[in-house]
């Protein structure tokens, strides 16, 4: 039971360490240092960590954090410089709070704790370039208060039950490794729009608006499975789906329009391990065009704003491209609703009904 409870305590430590390195470091120094945390004798060995050099230097690299951390892009830079750090200091608290133990189970501990830390780092990063997207600061503020709040929350939960700690530190890596997935898409697409942007110039945007229709051949082989009757493209688009059922979110692929369907649009992507192959039946719907300080979007929704609501992002060089695709929606929903519309045929009137000449 003992070594267990000591499992619980090393990687509860690195689990939060992965999260805030030194706000973990500083408050444990301090709370054993002030006698907050009485420890046991099977966690003597932590008392190191009440040394004031370590107090010293955790406090003011935590003082240079929480600042950084609220900035928003500071933040990710400030994260991609931890990348590293987390995980071995975490690695390092974890075979701290071992102490005199078998050189094997040390490492294996280690090994844990420095894996839990690259996960709950990996979560808040990828979180934090997730928040970055939205133009106001204060999302940054109340995220990196909630990550302080949770750390501080955390230690307390260990030095109350160390096991109970371990069990929601189990449930909250489940969850992390059901949402890394999803927080990696999102990654992927903000440094692409972020590696775009710095690409391109400011006002140095693409001038040729013409929509283009060379796709790659995965795509190509895809699109033409996926249409029954023998359609035609007309332009192709490369873009990232930013959500609207049945579409995933944050998935690279090509939007497509064909000749022969004015009032449909195929979305097509491809990857390692999946596929995405879908057609939007956009009748009664309106397109638009939003601009954002990284991105150019694409807006298809219903004109009754009821229903099904889709958004397609681009890099902002293709704003002229955009504003084009837009414009060209636009037109094949006209002329998709003039086909719809019924014949209406006059009707001659009878000749009893005609009126009587006057000689």
């Amino acid at each position: 039971m003992e070594q267990i409870q000591l499992l619980a305590v090393a990687l509860g430590l690195a689990g939060l360490a992965g999260v805030n390195l030194y706000l973990t470091v500083f408050v444990t120094g301090l709370a054993v240092q002030q006698g907050w945390l009485i420890l046991l004798p099977q966690y003597g060995s932590l008392e190191v960590m009440a040394h004031p050099a370590i107090i010293a230097v955790s406090g003011l690299l935590f003082f240079l954090e929480f600042f950084a951390d609220k900035i928003p892009w500071v933040d990710s830079l400030w994260d991609s410089v931890h990348t590293v750090i987390r995980p071995i200091g975490a690695a390092l608290i974890a075979i701290q709070v071992l102490g005199d133990s078998n050189q094997v189970y040390s490492v294996v501990v280690a090994l844990l704790g420095g894996g839990t830390a690259l996960i709950t780092h990996a979560v808040k990063a990828t979180t934090r370039l997730a928040v970055n997207a939205s133009p106001e600061p204060f999302s940054n503020i109340g995220v990196s208060l909630v990550e302080d709040a949770g750390v501080l929350g955390g230690l307390a939960l260990i030095s109350f039950s160390p096991l109970l700690a371990l069990g929601v530190l189990v449930c909250c890596v489940g969850l992390a490794c059901y949402l890394l997935p999803k927080l990696f898409r999102v990654a992927q697409v903000q440094l692409w729009l972020i590696l775009r942007k710095l690409r391109v110039p400011a006002g140095d945007q693409e001038l040729d608006a013409t929509l283009p229709l060379k796709m790659p051949g995965d795509i190509e082989t895809l699109f033409s499975h996926h249409t029954v009757l023998d359609e035609h493209p007309e332009w192709a688009l490369r873009c990232v789906s930013a959500g609207g059922k049945p579409l995933p979110s944050n998935v690279f692929g090509y939007l497509i329009a064909t000749r022969e369907e004015p009032t449909k649009l195929h979305f097509i992507a491809k990857s390692w391990f999946s596929r995405t192959v879908e057609t939007l039946e956009l009748a009664g719907f309106t397109a638009q065009r939003d601009s954002r300080l990284l991105s150019e979007n694409l807006i298809l929704a219903r004109e009754d704003k009821k229903g099904a609501r889709y958004r397609f992002v681009f890099d902002r060089a293709s704003a002229a491209r955009v504003e084009r695709a837009t414009q060209a929606i636009e037109s094949r929903l006209q002329r998709g609703q003039e086909r719809q519309e019924p014949i209406r045929i006059s009707r001659l009137p009878a000749e009893d009904e005609r009126p009587s000449e006057v000689s």
